[in-house]
């Protein structure tokens, strides 16, 4: 196996089945996980699976997501975090039995937002982008042109936990992958180029 930034990372919440080839990390995720802080439906869940890396300054971090989603928020992306109750979650969630662009951004309590995707070809590129307090969020769209999921706020420390997220509120067993991972330099903070 070649070195790779994820042989760097540490899991919070390890789940119970994980293989890393190379550059690809395969998860089949624990029982019941989620990330969410209260809001709508009351309850918090703070035992989804995180695979990150603390991060000074700012950064853009990118995956490619290849997941079996088949149950009610099943879901794999990127995330943020700074503690239990500030973080932020985004990439694919299975809602409505169909696929969605999915961003959490949590400050005591969590927010939702979902764009249906029926374009989805079984494989997605997104990537977070940090630029102070502003967090980007964006995925690439057909002929290579990336385009904004989510524009949001979190009051980050200079260094963070960044990395790679899973979950399967509904059940246990949800196979995912993730490929060619990397935390590189911010992007140009040019929203439209």
């Amino acid at each position: 196996m070649s070195k790779t930034i994820l042989n760097e990372m540490t899991w919070f919440n390890e789940p119970p089945q994980w293989e890393l080839n190379e550059n690809c990390l395969t998860v089949k995720t624990g029982n019941k996980t989620d990330f969410w802080v209260k809001t709508f439906y009351g309850f918090e869940r703070d035992n989804g699976h995180f695979l990150y890396k603390n991060v000074k300054g700012d950064f853009t971090v990118q995956v490619t997501l290849i997941g079996n989603y088949e149950e009610l928020y099943d879901q794999a992306g990127l995330m943020v975090r700074i503690d239990e109750k500030n973080w932020v979650k985004t990439g694919i969630e299975f809602t409505d039995s169909e696929i969605h662009l999915s961003a959490v951004v949590t400050k005591e309590y969590s927010d939702w937002s979902v764009l249906n995707f029926p374009n989805y070809t079984g494989e997605l590129t997104i990537r977070l982008t940090r630029h102070g307090k502003a967090i980007r969020i964006q995925y690439l769209a057909d002929k290579g042109k990336w385009r904004l999921i989510r524009l949001g706020y979190l009051d980050i420390p200079e260094e963070c936990q960044v990395g790679i997220m899973c979950c399967s509120p509904q059940r246990e067993g949800f196979d995912v992958e993730f490929k060619n991972f990397s935390i590189i330099d911010p992007i140009s903070p040019n929203l439209h180029e």
